[in-house]
């Protein structure tokens, strides 16, 4: 995780405490992303019975107060989606979300999500809570998950006041045989097969990279690893 994304992940847990809140509007707009129809519909028909709540049409999505992203898994698809509503001003991004591999919290906290809930416990109740603590500005995590990101960011200071451990942009050595064989001209395809890794995989650790050093793409990667000796 980059400096930036633990001064994220701090502001994040410093969310959940906060006492002061502002005044929320009559209904809050929601605009809701499930590229599954079922998951979309179970939504809509647990939040459309909420007075507090107001679903937007896909025209007026961007402006909506909170955005809601609910999927079975988090994949490069839907990492692209919470980016991109990352970077609207406009919204508070929520997920609901089946599972979450190892690594995914790190990974949709880097992408902008202050809340999330999983399908499981996603009843209405679960759901307007999410809701109006995204509208007033809050971070929602289950306990469990609670506690990894608190373990997670104190392994990362740790980590930091430790003179001998390893910088936070320092590749492992997949990362770095992956980049070096980008460097070489290979596309994912040609990579899975040199390093025996599926092409999925070699596309999130290439994200990875990309996420953790702040960087634009697999060519801005490259670089910055050839001007730091990282390969």
């Amino acid at each position: 995780m980059s400096d930036t994304s633990t001064s994220d992940a701090a502001a994040w847990i410093d969310s959940t405490h906060r006492t002061s809140r502002p005044a929320l509007p009559n209904r809050v707009t929601v605009a809701l992303y499930a590229a599954d129809p079922v998951l979309r519909i179970g939504v809509v028909q647990q939040l459309r019975q909420r007075p507090e709540v107001d679903l937007v049409d896909e025209a007026d999505a961007d402006r909506a107060l909170v955005s809601l992203v609910v999927v079975d898994s988090v994949d490069d698809d839907v990492a692209a989606l919470l980016n991109r509503l990352r970077h609207n001003s406009a919204t508070h991004t929520g997920l609901v979300v089946g599972t979450l591999a190892a690594g995914g919290l790190q990974r949709v906290i880097e992408c902008g999500v202050a809340a999330v809930l999983r399908r499981a416990e996603a009843d209405q109740d679960q759901l307007l809570r999410l809701v109006l603590a995204l509208a007033n500005g809050e971070g929602v995590l289950p306990g469990d998950l609670l506690g990894k990101l608190l373990s997670h960011v104190g392994s990362l200071q740790r980590s930091a006041l430790d003179h001998g451990s390893l910088s936070l942009s320092t590749l492992t050595t997949r990362e770095a045989d992956m980049l070096r064989l980008v460097s070489e001209g290979l596309d994912t395809a040609e990579i899975a097969r040199k390093t025996a890794y599926s092409e999925r995989t070699v596309k999130n650790v290439l994200h990875e990279i990309i996420t953790r050093l702040q960087l634009r793409n697999r060519a801005h990667a490259v670089g910055y690893a050839l001007r730091n000796g990282l390969i």
